[in-house]
């Protein structure tokens, strides 16, 4: 499954939420040397409940709006998921 995902850098904690279409990220990391998009995944791993080599950046390596693919999980795991941790 992909997913569209904003980043964003340097927030004061760690977190994931629905914004209307898009997933934020919000991570405490800075966007140096792949320090961001390494917590993005760490971060989407904790909440998921999944393994960090699952989780594998398409696209957007160096921009803040991503495509994450997520192996073993449908749309609806995920938002599920998404939601679960949100509460």
């Amino acid at each position: 499954m992909t997913v569209d995902i904003k980043a964003v850098p340097r927030s004061k904690h760690t977190s994931a939420e629905l914004a209307g279409e898009t997933v934020v990220v919000r991570i405490t990391a800075p966007p140096v040397d792949g320090k961001a998009n390494d917590a993005v995944a760490v971060a989407l791993s904790e909440i998921l409940g999944i393994p960090k080599r699952d989780i594998t950046i398409m696209r957007g390596q160096t921009s803040r709006n991503k495509t994450i693919e997520i192996e073993g999980f449908t749309k609806d795991e995920f938002m599920t998921r998404l939601a679960q941790a949100n509460r």
